[in-house]
């Protein structure tokens, strides 16, 4: 019997696999789990998932997968245990490094950004996947009809424009995620501004480079305009320590260094990231991007997610006017549908009426390099 000493890691495994994933009674489920046990993933979740989805009913094994640095496709043998079963779950950092990926996509499969038990257990793994399914698609919505799209934050970010397509038509990741905590990223086309950035520029865990992440010592304002960085203004220090990194990793990958590909914000109060974001600015970045005071953009590479993070803080965004996000606070009530979706949904209601706020700051309640 599994001793579940959260109370809820049941809960949050039958909302995994079979809400999320589909499964039932019979299915065959596929974990694949990190050999690596470098603070990233609970070492002990895959085997715990297990346990719990043999209670459940399904025939579950496990398998080992190397952490590699830059994205590779699974390996031939992984492919064919994954077209063996109905469902494949990556507690992994291999499912998220492929998500942009078309290949192999068409077989089920799951990536978890609930990166140990506590994450798995708690309001954020446990609380309907089909209820944030829901919201993720009324937030596309509401961007994709708004005339006047602008975001602030009180570092001094403030950029605006308009999408020029609906979200849905855009494209989104090709696997899906657990829990749901983003909507579709908005291409950068058409928009224009300045995002302020304090304490570090840091990778966007799709390729692991070496330093992945360096240090702001103030706040770095980086403008842009469409799909272009056109400028960077701060201290000189930090202006040319983000143009050295840029550049940097520009040449690495061979990719467009400058390019602004898309940004969005996270959509779940549940997300809760305790530890400051420097213990692990790679954990940091695949854990606690969900939570709603985090709007993040995806740059350097003309392709989704680029390599270089640009993270605002506490960002305010108004749809013609109305301010949807509010210093890091998300209220669905504002948007179409949403008053009657959390009406329907009571643990989702209680959820944003008392949001976690923990998201890996540091010193002086900031996002900060130590």
């Amino acid at each position: 019997m599994l001793d579940d000493t959260h109370g809820g890691l049941k809960k949050a495994v039958r909302n995994l696999l079979f809400d999320c994933g589909t499964c039932r009674a019979g299915d065959t489920l596929l974990i694949v789990f990190e050999t690596e046990e470098d603070g990233y993933y609970d070492p002990s979740l895959a085997q715990s998932v297990l346990f719990a989805a043999e209670e459940l009913g399904l025939k579950a094994e496990t398998y080992g997968v190397p952490f590699q640095r830059t994205v590779m496709d699974p390996d031939a043998d992984l492919v064919a245990r994954m077209a063996a079963v109905d469902c494949t779950v990556f507690f992994a950092r291999l499912g998220d490094q492929i998500r942009f990926r078309t290949k192999d996509a068409s077989m089920r499969q799951i990536i978890s950004y609930a990166l140990d038990q506590e994450m798995l257990s708690s309001p954020f793994g446990t609380v309907s996947y089909t209820a944030f399914d829901r919201l993720k698609q009324l937030v596309n919505d509401a961007f994709s009809t708004a005339h006047d799209v602008h975001v602030t934050c009180p570092a001094g970010t403030d950029f605006r424009g308009q999408l020029l397509d609906p979200l849905e038509t855009t494209g989104d990741v090709t696997r899906k995620r657990f829990p749901v905590s983003i909507f579709a990223p908005i291409p950068s086309r058409n928009f224009k501004g300045r995002i302020a950035q304090n304490g570090f520029l840091t990778g966007c865990g799709s390729n692991y480079y070496d330093p992945y992440t360096c240090e702001l010592n103030d706040t770095l304002f980086v403008d842009f305009d469409d799909n272009e960085i056109v400028g960077f203004e701060g201290i000189p220090k930090d202006v040319a320590t983000a143009r050295a990194h840029y550049e940097f990793v520009g040449n690495m990958f061979n990719i467009n260094t400058f390019f602004v590909h898309s940004w969005h914000i996270g959509i779940h109060p549940g997300c809760h990231y305790p530890q400051p974001a420097s213990s692990h600015f790679e954990r940091w970045g695949g854990g606690a991007f969900g939570n709603p005071r985090l709007l993040h953009f995806h740059t350097c590479g003309a392709y989704p997610p680029g390599e270089i993070s640009l993270n605002v803080l506490d960002p305010t965004v108004r749809l013609d006017g109305v301010a949807v996000w509010r210093d890091g606070y998300f209220n669905p009530d504002l948007i179409a549908g949403g008053t009657a979706l959390l009406d329907s949904v009571p643990e989702m209601r209680a959820l944003f009426d008392a949001p976690s706020r923990a998201v890996g700051l540091g010193q002086d309640n900031q996002l900060s390099y130590i």
